[in-house]
């Protein structure tokens, strides 16, 4: 804490102590306050303004400092000075109070709180940030709640300081209406528990509701002000028309189906999407086989003299599409009718909110979730339209192994196909405008992965903007600037890897009027509605991530919440979103690395285990990489956890339940892991965090209790 929180806190401290050491509350009592009414009433004939401004004044600061007394003062303000001027004098003192314990609580409590319970409050800010006024706004109608705790807690939101106090002043004005009127019969009243009637309370607490009614009501008139331009049919033909047979699709038409409703699902091109086709299943059976080849060339390591493997690419690649096609029955039409979804092969085009044509065919449906998924984003870059680049789509048509491949993009998927090729015998260069690879990671994580891909011959050319690609004859050149001068790279194939851009045109978007974010993908609410509320978004083509278990994470939000419209609502949690990048060695990471958590201004605590201690990993001649978590200070809570080398992908599933479920390390100590396995890595992790955390002053005085059991 801060030099200037220290002071103001010892301040607070002082005033707060000498209230209550010389009981200055008894000044602030019913039967103090009626017993000086007449005397209050004299004054304040004498000198109105100077009473005024002293009856103000100390309700500030009762009100600031949180201290008891502010009901009686308002009681006594209505005696004194009428209902008129005593609801203006209290509805602004209140207001002014309760704005300087908010500031209070904010600059001394705010930062803490929040480094420390940031993830556990995340979905409180976002409510916060969204609908703040509404919540206050309800929970001023309702005196039952105490006003002094609403200021304090308040304050450790995100919640705007003059948002709170114009909020507060109308909020306030209902009770302090009833507080003051009473105050004006102060005479008769025997005690504050008389002041509100059960009815009364009642009232106050419909009043509370009012707002979040009210925000219901006008969420209501926006969904009918969006869709009152259509005519709404009669009757539908399905529940919901699903577009794109990806991950995101697939996941919805197989929930929606399983509680019966009726779906129709429509795909232009292939059933399984990027995933299956073009991306995740493609690319790790090139991936394995690579590794393969990588693997045989280390032959002395294991124990053997020499070890070949004669191969040609072509069959790898074939290799390739025969694993595509063994998984491709898991996603095909076959399997999707047989569960009872209506499968369309078709270019879809959204005619209306409520309809859908395909095939020249209209369908009438109640909703609609947009699952279109993304396709590789290729840079404007002068001279690019003259190479006859790959990008993650068209790769897997090659069946020549080019002699040198560039790849334009430090990414996970860059990386990823980038170690592949050369692993099979391709120079490869990697051009990054990054200063380093993968650049959400952290820095020892990308150090690694670097320092393999050094090993294994690639060219890594971080800081380099590309800028132009050239053709001089036959060769292929790329310009690229690198410390403010020009660089030439020479290369025979392209391989573009820069990033993807959601598929959000072609299909009725746009004529519809359906909002896009900044970054091109669909804007969607907590609930994954688009601005038509019967038009939901998921997958590649909403974000915020692209990545096949968020688009199936995200589908089950947009079915369900699409099947009980009207009924119940589910906000999509991202708060434990797992990823890999299968490199070798892989990365894998859930919740916050270092970077972020600097970034973020999140208070941690690293341990880390280094898997060249591993058994398993020594006797599988792949001692390499580390096991990284983030805790909270002091805690065994898990903040995120990166694991860098074999089997990462699967070895973060413990971290990731662990978070999700809210069990920390003492818990992964505690579970009996297999012996000898990779997974023993996590358990040795949470070792040394209990080895850092050990109790030290305990284990003397255990060891003093030692050596007295043996007669020392």
């Amino acid at each position: 804490m801060g030099r200037n929180r220290l002071i103001i806190l010892l301040i607070i401290a002082i005033l707060i102590t000498l209230f209550f050491a010389f009981d200055l509350g008894q000044y602030l009592s019913l039967d103090y306050m009626k017993l000086k009414q007449t005397e209050f009433e004299t004054i304040r004939q004498q000198s109105p303004w100077t009473t005024a401004l002293v009856f103000f004044l100390v309700y500030v600061v009762v009100t600031a400092l949180s201290l008891p007394g502010a009901t009686v003062m308002t009681l006594v303000i209505g005696a004194v000075f009428g209902l008129g001027w005593g609801l203006l004098l209290v509805s602004f003192a209140s207001t002014l109070g309760a704005t300087l314990a908010f500031v209070i609580s904010r600059f001394l409590l705010r930062e803490t709180v929040q480094s420390k319970f940031g993830d556990r409050l995340a979905a409180l800010n976002a409510g916060i940030e969204k609908d703040g006024a509404f919540y206050l706004f309800g929970l001023r109608l309702v005196p039952i709640f105490p006003f002094f705790i609403i200021n304090l807690v308040m304050g450790l939101t995100p919640i705007r300081t003059w948002t709170f106090a114009w909020v507060s002043q109308l909020g306030m004005l209902a009770g302090t209406l009833v507080y003051v009127n009473a105050g004006t019969q102060l005479g008769k009243i025997e005690s504050l528990s008389g002041i509100l009637s059960a009815p009364l309370l009642f009232s106050f607490a419909l009043l509370g509701v009012f707002p979040l009614i009210a925000k219901k009501i006008l969420e209501a008139v926006k969904a009918r002000k969006a869709l009152s331009a259509y005519t709404k049919p009669d009757s539908f033909d399905t529940n919901i028309v699903v577009i794109g047979a990806g991950s995101g699709g697939l996941v919805a038409s197989y929930i929606a189906a399983a509680v019966k409703a009726k779906i129709t699902l429509i795909e232009k091109h292939k059933m399984g999407g990027d995933c299956l086709n073009t991306g995740c299943v493609p690319s790790k059976a090139l991936i394995r086989s690579a590794r393969f080849l990588a693997q045989s060339r280390r032959a002395v390591e294991f124990g053997f003299k020499t070890a070949e493997v004669d191969f040609d690419f072509a069959d790898v690649m074939e290799r390739v599409s025969r694993v595509v096609k063994t998984v491709e029955p898991h996603d095909s039409v076959e399997r999707y009718t047989g569960l009872g979804v209506e499968v369309i092969e078709g270019e879809a085009q959204i005619t209306s909110p409520f309809s859908v044509e395909v095939n020249g065919r209209e369908i009438r449906t109640k909703n609609i979730i947009v699952a279109t998924g993304a396709r590789p984003f290729v840079p404007p870059i002068d001279g690019i339209d003259q190479i006859d680049y790959f990008t993650s789509d068209n790769l897997w048509e090659i069946r020549q192994l080019p002699k040198r491949l560039l790849v334009l993009g430090g990414g996970p998927i860059g990386c990823e196909l980038a170690q592949s090729f050369a692993r099979f015998g391709s120079a490869v260069t990697i051009v990054e405008m990054a200063p380093r690879l993968m650049i959400r990671e952290d820095d020892d994580v990308v150090a690694l992965v670097a320092e393999r891909f050094r090993d294994e011959g690639i060219d890594l050319r971080m800081g380099h903007k590309a800028k132009a690609f050239r053709l001089e004859g036959e060769r292929k050149l790329l310009v690229a600037e690198y410390n403010g001068e020009d660089v030439t790279i020479e290369f025979d194939q392209l391989l573009v890897a820069v990033g993807r851009a959601a598929n959000v045109s072609g299909f009725g978007l746009e004529e519809l009027g359906v909002r896009l974010t900044e970054r091109r993908t669909i804007e969607v609410n907590e609930f994954l509605q688009t601005n038509f509320p019967n038009i939901y978004a998921c997958g590649d083509v909403a974000g915020p991530y692209q990545f096949t278990h968020t688009a199936a994470h995200q589908a089950w939000y947009a079915a369900v919440n699409a099947l009980l419209a009207g009924f119940k609502r589910f906000r999509v949690d991202y708060s434990v979103i797992p990823f890999a990048t299968f490199t070798d060695p892989e990365v894998a990471r859930v919740g916050l690395n270092e970077l972020e958590a600097l970034e973020k201004n999140v208070a941690y605590e690293v341990t880390i285990y280094g898997l060249d201690d591993l058994d398993r990993a020594i006797a599988d001649g792949e001692n390499f990489g580390f096991v990284k978590v983030l805790t909270v200070p002091g805690k065994d809570k898990i903040l995120g956890a990166t694991i860098v080398g074999e089997h990462a992908g699967d070895l973060i599933a413990e971290f990731v339940a662990a978070m999700k479920h809210g069990f920390g390390l003492n818990k992964i100590l505690g579970t009996i892991h297999i012996y000898p396995t990779w997974t023993e890595g996590n358990k040795y992790a949470a070792g040394n965090w209990k080895r850092a955390h050990k109790p030290d002053r305990l284990l003397h005085w255990v060891e003093q209790f030692h050596t007295w059991r043996r007669g020392g």
